[in-house]
């Protein structure tokens, strides 16, 4: 058997997890196998980016034996190799790495002068995020930074567009998803990917958008598009975006 298990755990939703190794191309790559009561079938995506670099997700039904969860990752090895190779290199979030923030590429720069501070700020080069204190902290320290800032500028965008819909969001919250860019629950809490802020403004603003319109329509009808559409005109250009360079932000990793 190809499988090399490395933990067994329960998440918080119930759903068990374990890990296994799949050899691609003359390399191993990180395989989570999570069971779902709801699925039927086993399933494989892609995950973009991770602190461990490239990985894969098979989701399978409860009590599915590993042998069958082997044949399905070497019958699929093909369709993986090809879609990790399309992958963009991973950034890590470190002294003078360069990564975007609202859609303008910044250096992080390093300096001792003043603990756990992070600010933007410009030198002759151009932008650049700053950050103090310790450096093993840098990644951490910028990724919280950049979570307020996602935070901040959300904020601002979700009561725009909920005043222009009549709507109330109940809750704002950041997280760090792969799957999906945003998300509204029936009880109205929005939930989007901190990494839209590295998207530039407008592109964040339609993520808004979008969500804030599934206060008023729970699902993607017509109805739900032409809400989106008449508070955001542009909204074509910017999906067509994410598509484009979603993968990249999710790249960017602490």
């Amino acid at each position: 058997m190809l499988s090399l298990l490395k933990k067994r755990t329960v998440t918080p939703a119930g759903k068990t997890e374990r890990w296994t190794l799949l050899e691609l191309d003359g390399r191993m790559v990180d395989v989570r196998v999570v069971e779902n009561p709801r699925t039927t079938r086993l399933t494989l995506r892609l995950v973009p980016a991770s602190k461990s670099g490239e990985s894969l997700k098979v989701t399978v039904p409860p009590g599915t034996p590993e042998q069958e969860v082997d044949e399905f990752l070497n019958r699929n090895k093909a369709w993986a190799a090809a879609r990790l190779a399309r992958l963009p290199e991973v950034t890590r979030i470190e002294d003078g790495a360069v990564i975007p923030l609202r859609g303008i590429p910044h250096r992080i720069l390093h300096s001792g002068k003043f603990r756990g501070v992070v600010s933007i700020g410009r030198e002759d080069y151009g932008p650049v995020i700053r950050v103090h204190g310790d450096p093993s902290f840098t990644g951490r320290r910028v990724a919280d930074f950049l979570k307020r800032q996602a935070k901040q500028d959300l904020n601002r965008a979700v009561a725009h567009y909920s005043q222009a819909l009549g709507v109330k969001a109940k809750s704002i919250t950041m997280r760090d998803t792969t799957s999906r860019w945003g998300s509204c629950s029936s009880s109205g809490a929005l939930n989007f990917s901190w990494r839209i802020v590295l998207a530039p403004p407008e592109v964040l603003n339609y993520l808004a958008a979008h969500e804030v319109a599934h206060l008023r329509e729970m699902n993607h009808s017509d109805r739900f598009w032409a809400l989106v559409e008449e508070v955001c005109p542009d909204m074509d250009v910017h999906k067509q975006w994410l598509r484009t360079h979603g993968q990249k932000l999710h790249a960017v990793v602490a």
